[in-house]
């Protein structure tokens, strides 16, 4: 373990983490994908247990590829994440591979597709987002991160040798991730909307996706300088790289239901602290979560739903306009608690919100408070 100071709104004391990353490109009876997967699954481990990056210990990282992420081995391996990660550690699951729609279920539910699976009885050899979000739920850890990197532009999954090509739908469609991010400190990022494609680009050693993940574990991208890397800046960056890199034809979605910390993920550069930006000078005591709750039950669009955030003289570019709802909410207020906006800013929100909304208790408690 690796002890550290952890800032006091993270009530821990030292920072732990386990990682599980399979990746599957050789598949037994489906169609492959680009070897660049196994690159993506061995850099991101590579990087999660440097002593110089994330500083996981290495046997707290399991990797599994190809034959090895067999969906007995898939079960296995997420038992023995809920039986090591305790309620403060921080715990990755990282799957690149396909994904499908089990089309025969009733309610259409994705599935993980692990290297034995048989196309022609998918429901009983995937891993459906049923079995996954019970797996996870037993997993005491209330930091937890899902990366799903499930929709690659590798083509159709494809049972191989059959003359009559059996085409399954690919992806993992955006209800079943936000069905993986339910629950206290659980946080789901996928690589692109399931209507978009993994891209990797010409010549590139990663995916695009992984790429710009490497980059913030690697430490290359700004931090708030206490030593660690947390949940929402690994999404803040490759929800900007991404598109921007593919020209608009890639964007990550992020999916949280109860998200009440901006969690650590990994070590920054080692845990070394730096410098950090002074966040702006609110009261100690104001009321973060309940703030967010209210506005996320008023204004289920985010902070653009009634135009609020213009209204109250936001700048609109700074806001992540793939979000919605209470994840939207978390991450402008987020923004806002970081050094995005100020006492004033905030008051004014509360103000045009009020104005909204003259008789909400919570509200106007809150707007008291500044």
């Amino acid at each position: 373990m690796v002890e550290l100071d952890i800032p006091a709104d993270d009530k821990a004391v030292a920072f732990n983490a386990f990682a599980l990353i399979i990746a599957v490109a050789d598949y037994k009876s489906v169609s492959s994908l680009p070897r660049i997967v196994h690159n993506d699954a061995g850099d991101i481990r590579n990087t999660l247990i440097a002593k110089n990056h994330c500083g996981y210990p290495p046997s707290n990282v399991h990797l599994l590829l190809d034959r090895d992420a067999t969906l007995t081995n898939l079960r296995s391996e997420l038992a023995w994440l809920a039986k090591v990660a305790g309620p403060n550690d921080s715990v990755i699951f990282y799957f690149s591979g396909h994904g499908v729609l089990l089309k025969s279920a009733a309610n259409r539910e994705s599935a993980l597709v692990p290297w034995d699976a048989d196309m022609k009885d998918l429901p009983s050899t995937c891993l459906s987002e049923n079995e996954l979000s019970d797996a996870l739920r037993k997993i005491s850890s209330a930091r937890l991160l899902v990366l799903l990197d499930a929709c690659h532009s590798g083509g159709s999954v494809v049972l191989k040798g059959d003359s009559e090509a059996n085409y399954f739908q690919a992806g993992f469609q955006e209800k079943s991730l936000e069905h993986l991010g339910q629950g206290s400190g659980r946080v789901a990022i996928a690589s692109s909307r399931s209507s978009e494609t993994s891209l990797i680009l010409p010549g590139a050693s990663n995916s695009v996706f992984t790429a710009h993940l490497l980059e913030v574990l690697r430490g290359d991208e700004p931090s708030k300088g206490d030593g660690f890397i947390r949940v929402f800046q690994i999404f803040e960056h490759v929800a900007q790289a991404v598109p921007k890199s593919t020209k608009d034809r890639q964007h990550p979605l992020m999916k949280a239901s109860e998200l009440e910390l901006n969690f650590p993920v990994a070590l920054d550069k080692g845990g070394k602290k730096q410098i950090a930006v002074e966040p702006p000078m609110f009261p100690i005591q104001f009321e973060w979560r309940r703030l967010e709750e209210a506005l996320a039950g008023l204004y289920p669009l985010g902070p653009v739903d009634r135009e609020l955030w213009l209204r109250s003289g936001g700048d609109l570019s700074r806001l992540k306009l793939n979000l919605t709802g209470r994840t939207a909410w978390f991450s402008s207020l987020t923004y806002i608690r970081q050094g995005g906006g100020d006492h004033a800013f905030l008051k004014t929100l509360l103000a045009e919100a009020l104005s909204d909304f003259p008789n909400h208790k919570s509200l106007s408690e809150l707007a008291s408070c500044l």
